[in-house]
């Protein structure tokens, strides 16, 4: 069924077909890719416009998918040419080991940068806004403005440190394992989570100290 059609063909062109027939679905293959890439960088690019994600968090995205929607491409080219199936599973399986490997030994890093793709989809705080992490809703923890977050860390200037501007960098999956406590933007931080500078020394403090001893008296 699939070769009757060759019938109507003239003679000196049934020896081509082995030839043409891999080779235009090789072109569709290759022209297939194209379009999924293209299809998804647009979608990714109107993903960032509306729900306002950074560049540095899409741009990974779309180069892990490129290269996994680039080596399927491949191993598809490669089954038309006539590489054994056997072969290219053997491969398949090596990269996944390899890869899952890589996975686990980057796990931490990994996990910061999906816990940034959620910061940023779920927005349980922005930039601008003063946050307090905490290990429980009972005990004191990290308190000051949020001022970057990026693909691995949450930037806090810190509002409890004694100089202003110093900065506190939290792993974003620490974030995700602590109770948040949020003050928006525009909503001033309570003065009891402000440092409060060490008092001057006042004059009634003054009088309490104790003078010193007076002088034994000396005769001639």
């Amino acid at each position: 069924m699939a070769f009757r059609w060759r019938t109507y063909l003239p003679d000196w062109t049934q020896d081509s077909l082995d030839l043409i027939v891999p080779g235009f679905q090789i072109v569709l293959i290759i022209a297939v890719a194209v379009l999924l890439h293209s299809m998804f960088k647009r979608i990714m690019s109107r993903a960032g416009e509306h729900y306002q994600f950074p560049h540095e968090l899409t741009t990974p995205v779309t180069v892990v998918v490129r290269w996994l929607i680039i080596l399927s491409a491949l191993l598809l080219v490669l089954e038309r040419l006539g590489v054994s199936a056997s072969v290219l599973w053997t491969a398949f399986t090596g990269f996944a080991t390899v890869g899952a490997v890589a996975f686990f030994a980057a796990w931490s890093v990994l996990s910061n940068l999906f816990c940034a793709f959620l910061i940023f989809v779920v927005g349980p705080f922005r930039v601008g806004d003063h946050i307090e992490v905490l290990d429980t809703a009972e005990k004191l923890g990290a308190v000051g403005k949020v001022v970057d977050i990026n693909l691995l860390y949450t930037t806090l200037e810190d509002s409890t440190a004694p100089e202003p501007g110093t900065l506190l960098q939290i792993p974003n999956a620490l974030i995700f394992q602590r109770v948040v406590r949020r003050w928006p933007e525009g909503k001033p931080l309570p003065q009891n989570k402000l440092h409060q500078p060490p008092a001057a020394p006042t004059a009634a403090h003054a009088s309490n100290e104790p003078t010193p001893a007076p002088k034994a008296a000396s005769f001639p």
